[in-house]
């Protein structure tokens, strides 16, 4: 047994009680279901075909939960496979899909390298897995052949700058530190108390697991097998692979310019390096989200009249009302506040989404025709899709 199936073993990763799915769903990036139509099937997925799934590296379950339950609340239906090493992540992925009573998944405990056998897949999740990896790129390289034409992935993997002095602390511990998983949690957390304030780590805001759980702390501080990536660099990963980007719901965060203040600083600098030096500027991404397909073109749904949208974390009229009262919706991450400008028109429409009506109905609701709504509503289109705000999804149409 590796070490680090070892460490997962003794601490399944996120800690996770089957006892609370009668109180609460988790939901987040990547993998909801109306994100990744949006980011990898322009909106317009066909949900009355079953979805493909592969929940690559799928730990206690967060993913699979997610996926799971929203299509089965929508009536769609689907197929999920399960893959990951550790047995007592497993079983805590298992018994949280039982006190559910969700059904459609297999559950496997194999090695994601493992997956071009039992593909191919229409999307693949692979959520903080394959930075811990020996040879990540024979990750993405098998994640990228187990893909059904047309399909794609959605991933998380930790980026270094607001991670500051975690990787110090990892190689101090994995230096002087031996013994079973909970002898070197123990040791590791009489050390931690002693370690000076002044340390990068502990002056980084943005980190909490440590302070979360026993699993939260092991699996920050005490990871044997950790590779961070800056943004370029993913996105040469992911080329190697046969992959690219289409999209992000953190879009926002690697566009310079906000920070620079001054678009001429930009000039000779491409796509890829502008995303880098935002990076650098913020000094504060700690994951990397993004969805990737084998081609890209068509693959991010756009404001067009029969797209249905959906506002994330906020119903349309209450987004509607605060909107009107202020001008502008509010956005903070990572201590980075944002304004969004809302015109009238938008503040209209706002308060007729609902998830089931397309935009050209949405624009008779709010009092106009499409010739009017559809300029104003590009431009509130795109910062709240950049901003993770705003997703285009026919999961639930009229």
């Amino acid at each position: 047994m590796s070490r680090v199936t070892e460490q997962y073993e003794a601490f399944p990763y996120p800690e996770r009680d089957p006892a609370d799915e009668a109180k609460r769903l988790i939901t987040g990036s990547p993998s909801h279901p109306l994100e990744l139509d949006h980011y990898l099937f322009g909106g317009q997925r066909d949900w009355s075909q079953p979805l493909r799934v592969l929940v690559a590296g799928g730990g206690t379950g967060d993913a699979l939960i997610q996926l799971a339950q929203v299509l089965t609340s929508a009536g769609k239906p689907y197929d999920i496979t399960y893959l990951d090493l550790s047995t007592a992540s497993r079983q805590v992925a298992e018994a949280r899909a039982a006190a559910r009573g969700l059904g459609g998944i297999t559950f496997l405990t194999k090695s994601l390298l493992e997956a071009p056998d039992l593909g191919p897949f229409d999307y693949i999740d692979c959520c903080g897995v394959l930075h811990h990896l020996p040879d990540p790129q024979a990750g993405f390289d098998a994640l990228a052949a187990s893909l059904a034409p047309g399909g794609g992935i959605g991933l998380m993997v930790y980026a270094p700058f607001g991670r500051s002095g975690v990787y110090p602390l990892q190689d101090a511990f994995g230096t002087v530190l031996t013994g079973s998983p909970r002898d070197r949690l123990r040791r590791a957390k009489a050390i931690y108390a002693r370690i000076p304030e002044g340390h990068p780590f502990k002056r980084n805001a943005q980190l909490s697991d440590h302070q979360a759980s026993d699993a939260g702390f092991y699996d920050l501080l005490l990871h044997s097998q950790d590779r961070p990536y800056r943004i370029g660099e993913l996105l040469r990963t992911l080329e190697r692979a046969g992959l690219t980007m289409t999209g992000s719901p953190q879009a926002h965060l690697y566009d310079p310019l906000p920070i620079l203040g001054d678009k001429g600083l930009l000039h000779g600098l491409d796509e890829i390096a502008r995303m880098d030096l935002a990076e650098a500027l913020r000094g504060t991404i700690r994951t990397h989200v993004l969805y990737a397909a084998k081609e890209s073109e068509g693959r991010v749904a756009g404001p067009t009249p029969d797209a249905v949208p959906h506002l994330k974390g906020v119903a349309g009229p209450k987004l509607a009302q605060h909107a009107l009262k202020h001008g502008v919706i509010p956005v903070s991450h990572e201590g980075e506040r944002f304004e969004i400008p809302v015109p009238a028109l938008a503040v209209r429409a706002f308060a007729q989404i609902d998830g089931r009506r397309s935009l050209r109905r949405i624009a008779e609701r709010a009092r106009t025709d499409w010739m009017e709504f559809a300029p104003i509503w590009a431009g509130v289109s795109k910062a709240m899709t950049g901003h993770g705000l705003l997703y285009y999804s026919r999961l639930a149409a009229e």
